[in-house]
């Protein structure tokens, strides 16, 4: 593969972004600059950039990497040169996060503990309620495209999910009494919305018909009596529930296209702004 670096602005990076189309977005900012910050670009992951060899190997082949570093220079196109050597289909984000916040595009809070998102080979692990149905699938969605995504689920009957969440120091969400979970009328998805800092238009329109369909309050979205019934016929059809999810990762990329094109940032499929 050629090593030359190329670039992608924020504007194409953005048209396809928290979509199953999106490229795999990983922070290479010095860790100083890195820990000057409180964000990163949402769906981020953050890389050494001097370790390129200790992590490339970790990266899907099939999937478009794209890398940011403070303003787009030296430091995210020599790890692209380096990822590109390696056979990575890799292009840096012009003018960097700088510039992606200048785009007004979403960014997310990091967190330390837990540690969000996951290091090289270690996903981060989230625990719940076994058989998912509305807010179960949202959070693991939200969580793969827009906090962590190589993030990986566990579904375990009820009275499990601490112990198990112990045993792989894992993340416990909507389940009484934890950090991620209902908040008096608003549901786990609003909490992982507001906890990440996610302040994006389309991610708003859809946590409304996320906790109408979720707490039953349908008039809250004309979506919401929708959402409620696929879901339901989504568990009757589906008994494994990582089936479940990866059919319910459909339905919310498709909700969150709707949202998105409801706020006025549309995606546009990426192949069509970069032409092979």
């Amino acid at each position: 593969m050629d090593t030359v670096s190329p670039p992608i602005s924020p504007s194409d990076l953005f048209a396809n972004f928290g979509t199953g189309a999106s490229p795999l977005v990983i922070d290479v900012r010095r860790r100083a600059a890195l820990e000057a910050d409180t964000a990163m670009i949402a769906g981020a992951t953050w890389r050494d950039p001097f370790d390129v060899p200790d992590w490339e190997k970790y990266l899907p082949r099939h999937r478009p990497v794209v890398l940011y570093c403070v303003h787009g220079h030296e430091i995210s196109r020599n790890a692209v040169a380096a990822l590109r050597l390696a056979g990575v289909d890799a292009r840096y984000l012009e003018g960097g996060i700088e510039a992606w916040r200048s785009l007004g595009a979403p960014t997310v809070t990091r967190r330390l503990s837990p540690a969000i998102p996951s290091g090289p080979g270690k996903p981060s692990v989230w625990v719940t309620r076994e058989r998912p149905k509305i807010d179960r699938i949202a959070c693991p969605w939200l969580v793969r495209r827009f906090i962590d995504p190589f993030a990986e689920f566990v579904f375990v009957p009820e009275p499990a999910v601490r112990a198990k969440a112990a045993e792989c120091g894992g993340v416990t969400f909507d389940v009484p009494g934890v950090e991620f979970t209902h908040r008096g009328e608003r549901c786990t998805f609003d909490a992982l919305v507001e906890d990440f800092g996610l302040e994006d238009s389309a991610l708003a329109r859809l946590a409304l018909v996320v906790r109408g369909a979720d707490t039953g309050r349908l008039d809250l979205a004309p979506e919401c009596a929708g959402l409620l019934a696929i879901s339901l016929g989504l568990g009757r059809v589906h008994r494994d529930d990582h089936v479940l999810l990866e059919k319910g990762f459909e339905l919310y990329d498709a909700l969150h296209a709707t949202c998105r094109a409801q706020a006025g940032r549309a995606a546009v499929p990426l192949a069509r702004r970069h032409p092979t």
